[in-house]
């Protein structure tokens, strides 16, 4: 029988303190459960032989057929940890995943966000952004997740931005002088400002404009 592992499933083996997540042949790991795992730095591994021989002794013991009742109680289960809500949101295609209100609020799935190629005039710039808030939302200001890897680029900004870096290293040069922001640094663009974006490896960040 696939076992389904989900985001909740690695997030809990990290709360054990482990580090490699046990999988076999059989197992299933969903989009959002590889992105929490590259985030926690857990690594999924399969199983030692004798694990795998004590699963395959169980499931011969196993006597019967599936029916329908056995199934019902599978697809409750798989509802109720919300694994079934989670396989039809990798399947969509939604730019991310986000539960809103009738006031306006609005919470997107940070590991839920696809990204989109943001063209730089250089087909080889690792360079990609996603848009989770802007006009759709009655929102005067757009803001989203960009990621530079390994590369630079120059830019103008044609209104205010605010850039927060959440993972990364973010290079910013502008008249001769080279400025660098790593995790936890904002930084703020006039519009109008004519800068060189860059990153020495992989920079993800949140950004604002208005």
């Amino acid at each position: 029988m696939k076992k389904l592992v989900c985001a909740k499933d690695v997030e809990a083996l990290e709360k054990q303190g482990k580090k490699v997540f046990p999988i076999d042949n059989d197992t299933i790991i969903t989009p959002s459960a590889k992105d929490v795992a590259k985030a926690l730095g857990i690594e999924f591994s399969a199983a030692s032989q004798g694990c795998c021989e004590n699963v395959t002794e169980a499931a011969k013991s196993c006597e019967g057929g599936i029916d329908s009742d056995m199934i019902y109680n599978v697809l409750k289960t798989m509802l109720e940890k919300g694994l079934l809500q989670g396989m039809f949101d990798s399947a969509s295609d939604k730019p991310y995943v986000a539960e809103c209100d009738s006031c306006g609020l609005k919470v997107v799935r940070g590991n839920s966000v696809k990204y989109e190629v943001l063209d730089t005039g250089n087909p080889a710039d690792k360079v990609f952004y996603q848009e989770i808030i802007n006009a759709d939302d009655g929102c005067s200001m757009n803001a989203g997740f960009i990621t530079i890897e390994s590369c630079n680029f120059e830019w103008e900004c044609a209104c205010q931005e605010l850039y927060h870096i959440v993972e990364g290293t973010l290079t910013v040069s502008v008249g001769g002088k080279v400025y660098t922001a790593n995790p936890g640094d904002s930084v703020f663009f006039p519009k109008g400002a004519k800068v060189t974006f860059g990153s020495p490896n992989k920079m993800k960040a949140f950004y604002a404009t208005y």
